[in-house]
């Protein structure tokens, strides 16, 4: 094996790294020994010379460095072999209810850089770093020997990789990818589109979080926004809901789930909106409507700590109208996968939203990403989805 060159932290910069934090920042390393490529390993020590780990380098990146393996071990196929074995293991206790999950998420399952999600016989695969980059054809090769998939569809489409200097791509890398199809998703049957669907596909981290619903529906009126291809309205619906109103701006997005509605058989039961639920909501609000339930699941609204400020008063601004349309004793199901909103943040501008609809709140439940979806302890890097259940009077 090569000599892998040697990455030296600052002094007191090695505290992170000896809990297990993956990530080592441009701004912690004080020097380089031997020749260091970007995109090829590094392993890290303290400034008094202890080991702290292996992984790959990026000088062009505000994370210089994502932790592989915290032991001095050979970083080949063999260890990537292993490491999704272990991910897929980690998932079978619950794999059996569902026909599509994330098998590998990045960091959390100590791959950073690399997100697999199976959908039936299908995988969507995101690459987001330049070291995993170059390791892509190993680890296509490794997921066909493993998954045996129909195809591999590449959706390497994220801002991630632009932060690594890596061009966007949506192509099918392996196999003849057949197009959407339809697979149970827990309890609801969706329309899963690996080429041109929002994520990879599905909104796989909420699939566990909609059994919210499961006790305050029954015979209510629904409101759902942003509602994409209407999964949570469905479930509504399917779970006893007088009537759910499903609202988006994205005319495909609709039309997927007016496809959804009628797949789960509740075209009865729900109505589409296409309109944009900023203005919207407003809308109702001057109207006068109410409902027993409302839920808010935007896209993320802060897409780096610059814009914080800008995008947290907008979430303060549509969950302030939506609890001014929920009736007393209601409930408002709100949601965040806004990476820079930590849960205080979010918990924080919910209660300034009460504040300012003039309701009383109650938490019911805070929840986040579904299982498949683990949250890497130190550091909680992998933790962005917040999932709030709030009763209003």
């Amino acid at each position: 094996m090569p000599q892998i060159p040697r990455v030296y932290l600052k002094k007191n910069e090695d505290r992170r790294q000896r809990i297990g934090h993956p990530w080592v920042f441009s701004n912690e390393i004080e020097r380089f020994d031997g020749s260091a490529e970007d995109g090829a390993l590094a392993d890290v020590y303290s400034q008094g010379g202890t080991f702290l780990g292996r992984g790959y380098l990026n000088r062009k990146s505000l994370i210089a460095i994502r932790v592989l393996t915290r032991e001095p071990e050979e970083v080949g196929r063999q260890f990537f072999r292993n490491r999704i074995a272990r991910a897929i293991e980690a998932r079978r206790p619950f794999a059996g209810e569902r026909d599509a999950m994330r098998m590998v998420f990045s960091e959390a399952d100590y791959l950073p850089g690399l997100v697999v999600d199976r959908y039936g016989e299908d995988l969507a695969v995101q690459v987001t770093t330049l070291g995993m980059e170059r390791q892509r054809e190993l680890l296509l090769d490794l997921l066909e020997d493993i998954f045996r998939p129909r195809s591999i569809v590449l959706r390497n489409d994220t801002n991630a990789r632009a932060q690594e200097n890596l061009p966007f791509e949506r192509t099918v890398a392996r196999g003849e990818y057949p197009g959407a199809g339809v697979l149970r998703d827990i309890s609801l049957f969706a329309i899963a589109d690996l080429i041109n669907g929002q994520k990879t596909g599905l909104y796989l981290d909420q699939s566990e979080n909609r059994v919210l619903l499961s006790d305050i529906v029954q015979d209510k009126n629904v409101l759902d926004c942003f509602c994409y291809s209407g999964a949570w309205g469905i479930e509504a619906a399917r779970r006893g809901a007088r009537h759910a109103t499903l609202i988006d701006s994205s005319p495909r997005a609709l039309e997927m789930a007016e496809r959804c509605v009628e797949l789960n058989g509740v075209s009865g039961k729900c109505s589409l909106v296409h309109e944009n639920c900023f203005s919207y909501l407003s809308r109702l609000v001057v109207l006068g409507d109410k409902f027993d339930v409302v839920i808010v699941d935007p896209p993320g609204l802060v897409k780096s700590k610059r814009k914080m400020r800008a995008g947290v008063e907008i979430y303060e601004r549509i969950n302030t109208d939506a609890m001014k349309l929920v009736t007393p004793g209601g409930f408002l199901v709100t949601c965040s996968c806004s990476h820079n909103v930590d849960r205080e943040t979010f918990l924080s501008l919910l209660a300034r939203s009460a504040r300012r609809a003039g309701r009383e709140a109650q938490i019911v439940s805070i929840r986040s990403q579904s299982r498949d979806h683990p949250i890497l302890l130190p550091g909680r890097i992998s933790e962005y989805l917040k999932c709030v259940l709030v009763r209003l009077w």
